[in-house]
């Protein structure tokens, strides 16, 4: 039994011992990996700070660039908004005083029309008529003259007449 006592001692004893060279072998790996693992993540900085770096001086410049466009928007913004309110305006008035002007020629058209219709109805009454009852008065005297002076006419002429007349 003491052998048996020995044996798992030294069973015991060696596992102990593995397990130890095990932990240490994982160790040293896992140190390795950390090793590893740094150097990337340094050579990751390194290349990336600079463009970190930049990335930042762009975003700060930006920053600052971006606000004086939105201000220059803005007032842009503002100014054409005035500019076409004074357009709007202009346009309002030019077509108020254009419908103005369109009435005051339509009534002036309209009175010289009613003039023209006056003046004319006046000069109808006051030259045609009265030349036309002096046509009337002068046909009736010539036709009396003709039927005074026909009796002295002959015949042939009156013929002659009223073929000159059917001509």
């Amino acid at each position: 039994m003491e052998n048996l006592l020995i044996i798992s001692i030294s069973v015991t004893a060696l596992a102990v011992i593995l397990q130890a060279g095990i932990l240490v072998a994982l160790y040293m790996k896992l140190a390795q990996a950390s090793k590893r693992t740094e150097t990337m993540m340094a050579e990751i900085h390194q290349r990336a700070l600079p463009g970190l770096d930049s990335a930042g001086v762009i975003l700060t410049d930006s920053r600052d660039k971006l606000g004086e466009m939105t201000e220059n928007l803005r007032a842009a913004s503002s100014l054409l908004r005035a500019q076409m309110e004074r357009v709007d305006h202009t346009m309002s008035d030019v077509l108020d005083r254009a419908r103005l002007q369109v009435m005051r020629a339509d009534e002036m058209v309209t009175r010289t029309m009613d003039r023209v219709e006056e003046t004319t109805e006046m000069v109808q009454q006051t030259v045609v008529s009265p030349v036309r009852q002096l046509t009337g008065l002068l046909n009736g005297v010539t036709a009396g003259f003709n039927t005074f002076f026909r009796r002295k006419r002959s015949a042939s002429q009156d013929d002659m007449q009223d073929e000159e007349l059917f001509i």
